[in-house]
């Protein structure tokens, strides 16, 4: 390692009080996907911290996203900005640097505070994806203090929509991997530091489910229960578990229903399915296929199925072996051990690999407990993988490494 490199990696090592500052402030500006308000104090927050690295910052209006409302009714449901950033645009070599600014925790959560406890910092999207955001920004800082950051383009794409599957920014995602030769996204890595080297594929989707209301007791009969349908139906799907290989299907909530003396004539499925290969897809959605239709020769009752397949299994080629290998080789430089495994989770890596763009997503801080009121951030892997991410970009841009 250069005199050079070795000075900025010192450099990044000197600000770790400067990053848990930003992801603390971050942190305690709620950013629910739904909290248009919020997400904008957030846009104008980052987009100001980010304009030391001096590229062309645009704010994008992301359409609606669409959805199936409590009533069994398609809306329309509104989403925050896109942070786009860049610099550089006509190199030879371009990099996308991604990660999501929303989190999955509303304003009316009780997980809410941010504490520090040793070295750990507890919050909502302190890993996910905050501290990834501040790991990004350092790096980048780093990058644009060396000599060879001439030699190396790079694009910021920060979305608002990715916890509900990135619909909103998905026309920025494809246009980023026509663009881009290679992708960084800055997802939390396990507590130990490992990489994800492959994803299972994901899609939400909505049953809806009508029957027919009916008083409970004086025309119990002359009802159909859109509830009960429901659950059968949820009880058959819950079996493609285990007759349809390689794919998880959740039951994740039935709407439907009111007062108790009243047959309830609406009732709606919210499932989530993993696939851990393209042709699951359609094999799952055959196996259901069956199911709804039976359903749909019952007096009174009919089944609707909505939603789609956001993000295609992860699945690496060798573009993105090469990227990874040349991750750990950096690791390995830097006195780190960043083994590889599997994730169920899907992200916006899935997405951009299908549109061609190989790329490592979980670059971002160590953390664990995501989704959950016991998310931290390991405080010492701020600089760790900053400096991770800077020596791979530095060696790149240096020719050392090949661009994928």
């Amino acid at each position: 390692m250069d005199a050079k490199t070795q000075e900025i990696l010192t450099w990044i090592a000197g600000q770790r009080d400067t990053m848990l500052t930003r992801v603390v402030q971050w942190a305690e500006i709620n950013s629910y996907t739904r909290n248009i308000a919020g997400l904008a104090n957030l846009t104008k927050k980052v987009a100001a911290d980010f304009s030391v690295l001096g590229g062309e910052i645009a704010l994008h209006d992301l359409p609606p996203a669409g959805a199936i409302g409590p009533r069994g009714q398609n809306i329309q449901i509104p989403l925050g900005q896109a942070i786009v950033i860049d610099k550089r645009p006509d190199s030879s070599i371009r990099v996308l640097l991604n990660i999501h600014l929303d989190t999955v925790y509303p304003p009316d959560s009780s997980f809410l505070t941010v504490t520090l406890e040793g070295d750990r910092v507890r919050g909502p999207g302190v890993a996910d994806a905050k501290g990834g955001i501040a790991v990004m920004l350092t790096a980048l800082e780093a990058l644009e203090r060396s000599p060879v950051a001439s030699r190396i383009g790079w694009r910021v794409l920060l979305n608002p929509d990715e916890e509900i599957g990135s619909p909103g920014s998905s026309a920025l995602l494809a246009q980023a991997a026509k663009d881009c030769h290679f992708g960084l996204l800055f997802e939390p890595a396990p507590v130990d530091g490992g990489l994800i080297d492959r994803r299972k594929g994901s899609g939400n989707f909505s049953i809806v489910v009508r029957g027919k209301a009916a008083h409970a007791g004086r025309a119990f009969e002359e009802g159909r229960s859109a509830v009960l349908a429901a659950a059968k139906i949820s009880l058959r799907l819950h079996e493609l578990n285990r007759s349809v290989p390689g794919i998880t299907l959740n039951i994740g909530a039935i709407d439907g229903g009111g007062p108790a003396n009243v047959v309830p004539d609406l009732a709606i499925c919210r499932i989530n399915i993993r696939t851990a290969e393209p042709a699951d897809e359609q094999k799952i959605l055959s196996a259901i296929a069956p199911i709804l239709a039976e359903v749909n020769t019952t007096d009174g009752i009919s089944a609707e199925l909505h939603g789609q397949f956001a993000s295609p299994p992860k699945i690496p080629d060798a573009r993105m072996l090469h990227l990874l290998k040349s991750i750990i080789d950096c690791g390995r430089e830097l006195g780190l051990s960043l083994p590889t495994r599997a994730s169920g989770g899907a992200s916006d890596g899935n997405r951009l690999a299908a549109a061609g763009l190989p790329n490592i997503d979980t670059l971002g801080v160590r953390g664990d407990h995501i989704h959950s009121p016991d998310e931290f951030m390991v405080i010492p892997s701020l600089v760790e993988r900053a400096q991770l991410t800077a020596l791979l970009l530095l060696k790149i841009a240096a020719g050392e490494i090949p661009a994928p």
